[in-house]
């Protein structure tokens, strides 16, 4: 019954483009980015380039690699897409639940053999980067109750609501929020000119332990220079010191809600086609990811000349943004069927609502525990119940 009407819909809005007289391209081109931003936005225009107050560093920072060598005990939390719908007017609320149970969880581990030593977040953190107000009046003052309250360092990886869905770096459609990203996060993500961190781009890694963790900005997942980075991390890597990598972004490489099921964005395709293959060659344990406001959890496993291997995609999207529901299964036949060496198996462990009402906002606490990882997911507000696995946990082990 829907066909019909989203057709008649979308002739519609073809007809009003031509009444004007214009088409979206041709827009772009003639007006300046910051009237564009300014149509999105009740803001006052004085909100648009107000310079982003960077976030607190924590009270805790991580040691150098070269220190934490020797540990194989903690813990860390994961969650993602925050922006709200009242971004640049107040602080996020549902964000606000998020960080409140956060703190209480850093605080109650803080003296056991597991505490909490950093957070990720997948990406999303305001509904538009670009506009400085949304990240000051909004979201930098919570994540400073992370570093500040929890003593915490957190790292963001962006996603298209930081920096546009523009696909290559050097869009102008991206500079705005990018600037905007960098001046949030200046000192949290390694600096300019560290070894970790890739020149110029929002793409960054770090080692704690025997776990290494590596951050991509998915939205440009086609860029070639991003993409030899991360292979160069890889290859560089002490696999007898760092025994996990872990590796986070925005899109996921299957997911079953809006953004996924039958649909493949170009990033998903891309992440498909290039990046999973490198965190096969290179036995990458998890791979986390946002963009669908949904928790859904993937077990895939491969074979290669060392053995069996397992690898982990865990999508936690439940971070504050509207909340999503299933909408259907991906069709990942293709992706099998394209690396028949490996003799690929994907297994889906945590399924999707099928109402929103029925999912949760939610953050992951990860627990390492030498070779072992294992996961609890946390609701709050209605959803302080959630039981993704009919439970709240789930161990990273075939053993």
């Amino acid at each position: 019954m829907l066909r019909p009407f989203l057709a008649s819909a979308s002739a519609l809005l073809c007809v009003f483009a031509l009444a004007s007289g214009q088409n979206t391209q041709t827009q772009t081109a003639q007006q300046p980015e910051q009237s564009t931003v300014q149509q999105q936005t009740a803001l006052p225009p004085e909100a648009i380039n107000e310079p982003v107050r960077a976030i607190k560093a924590p009270r805790a920072p991580l040691p150098s690699e070269k220190d934490s060598a020797g540990v194989n005990r903690f813990s860390f939390i994961v969650y993602g897409d925050t922006r709200g719908r009242r971004d640049g007017f107040e602080l996020q609320y549902e964000h606000s639940l998020i960080v409140n149970s956060a703190v209480a969880t850093i605080k109650k581990l803080e003296k056991t053999p597991f505490p909490v030593r950093f957070v990720i977040q997948t990406g999303d953190g305001v509904a538009n980067g670009a506009i400085g107000r949304q990240w000051n009046a909004s979201y930098v003052d919570l994540i400073n109750r992370l570093t500040q309250e929890g003593g915490v360092p957190y790292f963001l990886a962006p996603g298209n609501h930081d920096l546009s869905s523009a696909t290559t770096h050097g869009d102008p459609r991206r500079q705005a929020g990018l600037k905007n990203f960098f001046s949030a996060n200046a000192e949290l993500i390694p600096p300019e000119g560290s070894p970790r961190r890739l020149a110029g781009y929002p793409t960054f890694s770090f080692g704690y332990g025997h776990t290494f963790f590596i951050a991509f900005d998915s939205n440009i997942a086609g860029d070639v220079k991003q993409f030899e980075w991360i292979k160069s991390q890889l290859e560089g890597l002490d696999r007898s010191r760092y025994r996990h990598v872990i590796v986070y972004s925005h899109h996921p490489a299957f997911s079953s809600g809006p953004h996924g099921g039958a649909k493949v964005e170009s990033s998903t395709a891309i992440i498909r086609q290039k990046y999973m293959p490198l965190f096969h060659k290179h036995h990458v344990r998890i791979f986390f990811a946002g963009h669908e406001h949904i928790f859904e959890h993937w077990v895939e496993h491969y074979e290669d000349e060392a053995g069996e291997h397992r690898l982990d995609q865990v999508i936690t999207g439940g971070g504050g943004a509207p909340l999503y529901a299933y909408s259907g299964d991906p069709d990942t036949r293709d992706y099998i069927k394209d690396n028949p060496d490996q003799k690929i198996t994907l297994d889906r462990i945590a399924k999707p609502a099928y109402e929103p009402g029925e999912g949760a906002y939610h953050y992951v606490l990860v627990q390492v525990d030498g070779d072992r990882i294992s996961l609890e997911v946390i609701g709050v507000d209605w959803g302080r119940n959630f039981q993704p696995y009919r439970s709240n946990k789930a161990d990273l082990s075939d053993k």
